[in-house]
């Protein structure tokens, strides 16, 4: 009985690391790492220790005769992961038999804790890559380390952006928390940088600042009518219904029977799952109140995601897409308005497992009549994937009535899709830090390695570091990168000496915050 990695996957590598045939890929430092969508378990290499499991700090990985129906397509997306990627199919670890990792060639420029004294680090933000950076100066520098974070619960995106029925990837975040009561961390919630203290107060009370403040805006569409009220971006109803305390619980109003969301990444897919998804299937999860309750009332019945490339560059995962169509009482159906989109489905179906399309090949499609009432028969409701098609402008008479998009229907160039309710889901954008530079066109702030461009004893971590690209595991990465090039400048004195003590800051804190 082997194992297999499921929908839930985070790339933290965790499993990797206790793998003792090194039968999971890709691993740090092979070329895919970082860039695939999930981690592979090698079937024909798996021992059935369970190691792997025991590890995953998201529950997902899964004997394979253990998995449920809607789970038995991931033990073949394992497999296939394997066929035709220079990976040995009899086993990935043949070459240095049954070991871990294959050793690299020797270095000897690492940093040691010795090689200077411990330091003080203020870590703004508490979300994956904060804490990542975290995890790596507690256990291996003698290193005291302040976290800060403004809002009044610390998580980031884990507790305000992951949606509230995947609490497997929200468990993760109990792994972070354990960081929280270290005897070297000091926690400071509600205390905003740039509003209670400056970056100069901060940085003059610590050796070093790392800034891991993620993006906490959202990439506009740039079309008439996108200020129209009824259009609102897709992280303030992912805000909303996580509870976030800076969104009100009347933020969103579900009483259009059709909403229209701008895009088809795993953010869009988790909006349009939430919104079709049974109420009572959600309340047992960590979903906010008031959204359960307006969810009640809600008079949605179907949800349209506008995609303007072909099904084969959909931005959402094969894992999310898979999940969504065994989603009970929802049907899923493609838009045919396009011949582009059939042809693709059948040829990408017709190559096997391993293309994106090809997850659509049993898919219902029909050219949809987008003047006619949503359809909704049997009580069921539906997620409509209309791909080559993007937004023109948003239309209506002090609220939104209808998005007219671009068709690729012989000479109907343009159609409008009647809706009470649009959430643009294109991406998450930084946002520009007191005290920090700041790159308008990447939302990031510019760095070397982690380094803030001008600013000694500054680093960045994180999607404020690198753009809103890459998922949980992620950031363990980045971190480690940022956090070598801070360690790289203590020893080489490069750090400021700051001139306020830990208690000062503790005192300041109370007093502004």
């Amino acid at each position: 009985m082997t194992f297999a990695i499921t929908q839930n996957c985070c790339t933290d590598a965790a499993c990797v690391a206790v793998c003792p045939v090194n039968c999971i890929h890709p691993a740090p430092g092979e070329r895919d790492f970082g860039t695939t969508e999930t981690l592979y378990i090698d079937p024909g290499a798996c021992i059935d220790c369970g190691a792997c499991a025991d590890a995953c700090p998201v529950d997902a990985v899964h004997p394979v005769a253990e998995l449920t129906p809607a789970q038995q397509p991931y033990a073949g997306i394992n497999a296939a992961y394997f066929e035709g990627t220079g990976q040995p199919a009899s086993g990935a670890g043949a070459d240095h038999g049954p070991n871990f990792h294959a050793w690299g060639a020797p270095s000897f420029d690492r940093v040691l804790p010795a090689d200077f004294a411990p330091l003080r680090v203020a870590i703004v933000g508490t979300g994956p890559a904060g804490m990542y950076a975290a995890e790596d100066l507690l256990l291996h520098t003698r290193s005291e380390v302040t976290l800060v974070d403004r809002l009044p619960a610390p998580g980031g995106l884990i507790r305000y952006g992951v949606a509230p029925d995947h609490p497997a990837t929200k468990r993760i975040g109990e792994t972070f928390a354990r960081f929280h009561t270290h005897p070297r961390v000091r926690l400071h919630l509600g205390l905003d940088v740039g509003t209670h203290i400056t970056a100069d107060e901060l940085a003059a009370h610590h050796d070093a600042v790392i800034y891991a403040v993620g993006a906490a805006s959202d990439r506009r569409l740039g079309v008439p009518g996108e200020d129209l009220p009824g259009s609102i971006a897709a992280t303030t109803f992912v805000a909303w219904y996580n509870a976030h305390p800076e969104v009100a619980p009347d933020a969103v109003d579900l009483s259009s029977d059709r909403v229209v969301v701008v895009g088809n990444g795993n953010v869009a897919l988790d909006v349009a799952r939430i919104l079709v998804s049974d109420p009572d299937s959600l309340a047992g999860t960590a979903i906010a109140g008031h959204a359960l309750e307006e969810l009640r009332r809600s008079k949605v019945r179907e949800v349209v995601l506008l995609g303007r490339r072909g099904p084969e560059h959909a931005a959402c995962t094969g894992t999310e897409l898979l999940a969504l169509k065994n989603l009970p009482g929802v049907d899923l159906v493609v838009d045919d308005h396009d011949a582009r989109i059939g042809t693709t489905i059948d040829a990408a179906g017709a190559a096997g497992a391993g293309h994106k399309a090809g997850l659509f090949r049993d898919v219902p499609r029909e050219a949809v009549d987008w003047s006619a009432p949503p359809r909704a028969a049997g009580g069921r409701r539906r997620i409509v994937f209309r791909f080559h098609s993007e937004p023109l402008a948003l239309h209506g008479d002090g609220h939104l009535r209808a998005v007219r998009v671009t068709s690729g229907a012989g000479e109907a160039g343009e159609q409008e899709i009647p809706t009470g309710l649009a959430l643009r889901a294109i991406g998450y954008r930084g946002v520009p830090q007191a005290g920090l530079p700041f790159d308008e066109e990447s939302g990031t702030v510019p760095h070397e390695g982690g380094r803030v461009t001008g600013r000694p004893g500054t680093y960045v971590v994180g999607w404020i570091k690198r753009g809103p690209s890459g998922g949980i595991g992620t950031n363990r990465r980045c971190a480690a990168e940022t956090v070598g090039t801070l360690l790289a400048d203590a020893v080489a004195g490069r750090l400021p000496a700051p001139t306020g003590g830990a208690r000062a800051f503790r005192r300041l804190a109370r007093r502004r915050r």
